[in-house]
């Protein structure tokens, strides 16, 4: 988000110093910190612009040291695409090559970064909730809704990679461990998930595409509904068909134009970064690179993605995928600057400071989930509505309507279409889960690239070791993990 970071140094400077040691528990003072500060509605705002800080996060730029720095959603790639089938590392060592070859453990450092990183978004948001009156009257309902959308956000994410999780929805003290540090059943988790979703969408309206809207709470909650235990797929069609139905949301012309031309119309929610700021920027674009990053080559594209795209890709594979010296690197989120043309190539001033958009929910995905939510969990269907939304998806990558059109669409196609749009978006891993084919998909993925390690336990990552530590063995461990 293009706020500086400067414009809430006094409460954010104060919030992450008093929780840096545990993202989780405020230390005694900080209610009194908070307090005094929130005094008004211009406080609250800068309280709201928090939270999304959060969620991008700290750059390599910016903080070198890998220990606790709250990354936000800088390491996402590293939870969820390289633990599915489309990418890996271009090493074996170290803890981030662990999560594409499913050794992640309770001690990994991106994995334990993430996991707080959420809790450090509900911290921020619950903080905001507490204090809400001091805001001006008129802002308080619109202020409450992007606080519980972005809540809803981070538990979305915790529930999906972690399964039970504590459920935090006001400010605690330090010595509250029952409910610091217990795990509430997943299902008991979307209740509150979709709970805030809900007020979100009752509140707001679609005027903003980088903030929390009515339409990316919309999205959110058909996702969510398509994913959890017990699916309402009649829920989530009317959710894609009230977006659809807006008026605020179109596919781009051109594939590119989705990442090039950012905040564009396609976009319902996106982290903002800016370009060459250290503070704003973002160090993911120069990482997905073999020479520009810190670590470089950390989201390799893996074979049988290269050819699931000559299959499918149409016009999208020049822009999802380019190779160099022969390796084959995800081009979506190339840094700012890069001119493929060139010898050697030019990634810009910056590259480690790169400043495309992180894209969490777009029109494409929302025309795909309207058809998964038809197909309702069947092998197929022939249905109209379900074939037009994947087809307008289709037509864009350049498939004819007429030629290309099936007559009826399986869930397989289906989720080979979502595989290709959405490429390196971190989405790949999650429909795994949701279309219930993780294991199949993944363990023969896993015998292919000579993973042995892999097994169904290790869909789920380990809750961080340090969180079980603070509890004092409150928190209990998920199977498979020592």
């Amino acid at each position: 988000m293009k706020y500086s970071k400067y414009i809430i140094i006094i409460v954010i400077g104060l919030l992450f110093n008093s929780c840096q040691d545990d993202f989780l528990n405020p230390l005694p003072d900080s209610a009194i910190v908070l307090e005094s500060f929130f005094k008004s509605d211009a406080d609250v705002f800068a309280g709201i612009v928090g939270i999304y800080d959060a969620i991008q996060g700290i750059s390599v730029s910016a903080q070198t040291n890998t220990t606790r720095v709250n990354r936000g959603v800088q390491f996402e790639f590293m939870v969820t695409e390289l633990r599915s089938d489309n990418t890996r590392t271009a090493t074996l060592e170290g803890s981030r090559a662990d999560f594409h070859r499913y050794l992640t453990d309770p001690d990994n450092l991106q994995s334990e970064d993430y996991y707080q990183s959420m809790y450090e978004v509900i911290f921020r948001a619950n903080n905001i909730l507490q204090y809400i009156d001091v805001a001006d009257e008129n802002n308080q309902a619109s202020y409450t809704a992007e606080a519980k959308f972005l809540r809803a956000y981070a538990y979305f994410n915790l529930v999906r990679l972690y399964g039970d999780v504590p459920l935090i929805t006001r400010v605690v003290g330090p010595k509250e461990n029952e409910i610091l540090f217990t795990r509430i059943p997943t299902a008991e988790i979307y209740q509150q998930i979709e709970s805030d979703l809900q007020e979100a969408i009752d509140v707001l309206d679609n005027s903003s595409r980088s903030r929390a809207s009515k339409g990316a709470a919309q999205g959110l909650l058909a996702k969510v509904y398509l994913t959890q235990e017990n699916r309402d797929y009649e829920g989530a069609k009317a959710l894609c068909e009230a977006i659809m139905s807006s008026g605020d949301y179109a596919l781009q012309d051109t594939f590119p134009d989705v990442f090039y031309d950012e905040l564009n119309n396609e976009i319902l929610f996106a982290v903002e970064y800016d370009f060459g700021n250290i503070q704003e920027s973002q160090g993911y674009s120069a990482e997905f690179t073999t020479t520009q990053g810190r670590q470089d080559g950390l989201n390799i594209v893996n074979d049988n993605l290269i050819a699931a795209f000559a299959q499918g890709g149409g016009n999208r594979t020049p822009t999802s995928f380019t190779t160099f010296s022969n390796a084959t690197l995800v081009a979506k989120f190339l840094p700012n600057g890069t001119d493929l043309t060139a010898v050697p190539v030019y990634y810009g001033e910056f590259p480690q400071q790169a400043g495309n958009d992180w894209i969490v929910l777009r029109y494409a995905d929302v025309l795909l989930m309207h058809a998964e939510a038809i197909l309702a969990g069947s092998p197929q269907t022939s249905d109209t509505e379900a074939i037009n939304s994947y087809m307008a998806v289709r037509v864009r990558a350049g498939f004819d309507p007429v030629a290309d059109r099936p007559s009826s669409l399986t869930k397989l196609e289906l989720l080979a279409e979502r595989r290709i749009e959405l490429a390196f978006e971190n989405q790949r891993f999650f429909d795994l889960l949701r279309f219930g084919v993780a294991d199949e998909i993944l363990g023969a993925h896993a015998v292919d690239l000579g993973y042995p390690d892999y097994n169904p336990r290790k869909l789920l990552l380990p809750i961080p070791a340090r969180e079980i530590n603070l509890s004092e063995g409150r928190l209990s461990q998920n199977p498979g993990y020592n």
